[in-house]
């Protein structure tokens, strides 16, 4: 491992992608820190993804069925002695890795990072999702981790492969259960995540088809305190309402 300008492997899991995937792999090119490896998962992708994918790295892989699944096995495929998970829905600000190699540099027992996110779209949908997310902004329970040691992310056996949509939150609150919380920092560069077009409709399906998937979450017992919270609907009503102003 070079300590002062270690490989960082960026980890992106795709399927049907093409209509956003651009932005996201540009921002990746264009960070202020050089010395990034471009890992893309596909997931039997019908439309251009891949080709797309092509145009900026040759290491494009195919992998299924879910998500999890596809992440674990770019860390497999990749070189980095950091990994950064992201979806194909977002893209970077211009300093996020280079602020998340200064964090790592200066204490060893940090094991990952939290990235915050700034949702944006069209329509009237995705404007209630930015201001939701809003409210989780330097929130622990609601925030997760997406930058992590690699060493650390195989020592845990990297995403749990049954959970589908808390899966986020699950593996950093395993790392936290084993080496404390304060093994889980933030920087405070930017994820900004693009929710295109949503309705309501697409929110509920989305919600109902991780929610099957929910027990793998709920059964880990290092999910459990912040499951209380996350799945407390006066917990969240009480972080709503923690700035009144922004909600009127």
């Amino acid at each position: 491992m070079n300590a002062e300008n270690p490989l960082i492997s960026v980890i992106i899991p795709t399927y049907n992608s093409a209509g956003f995937l651009d932005d996201c792999l540009n921002s990746i090119k264009n960070q202020s820190y050089a010395n990034i490896e471009l890992i893309v998962i596909d997931n039997n992708s019908k439309d251009n993804t891949k080709g797309i994918a092509g145009k900026y790295t040759e290491k494009v892989f195919n992998r299924e069925p879910e998500r999890s699944a596809q992440r674990n096995f770019g860390v497999k495929m990749c070189a980095g002695d950091f990994v950064l998970i992201i979806d194909s829905d977002m893209h970077l600000s211009p300093n996020v890795v280079s602020a998340c190699v200064e964090k790592v540099s200066q204490n060893d027992d940090i094991k990952g990072l939290i990235i915050p996110e700034e949702s944006f779209g069209e329509g009237f949908w995705s404007q209630c999702k930015k201001l939701e997310r809003s409210f989780y902004v330097g929130v622990p329970w609601m925030e997760a981790a997406r930058f992590f040691r690699r060493q650390t992310f195989e020592e845990m056996a990297g995403y749990n492969e049954n959970n589908t949509g808390t899966e986020d939150f699950d593996l950093p609150q395993r790392i936290s259960s084993k080496y404390g919380n304060s093994s889980i920092r933030a920087v405070k560069e930017y994820i900004y995540h693009n929710e295109l077009r949503l309705s309501l409709l697409k929110t509920c399906k989305k919600k109902y088809y991780y929610a099957k998937k929910l027990d793998a979450y709920k059964e880990e017992k290092s999910n459990s305190n912040n499951f209380k919270k996350q799945s407390s609907i006066f917990s969240r009503y009480k972080l709503f309402f923690s700035e009144p102003k922004k909600i009127i």
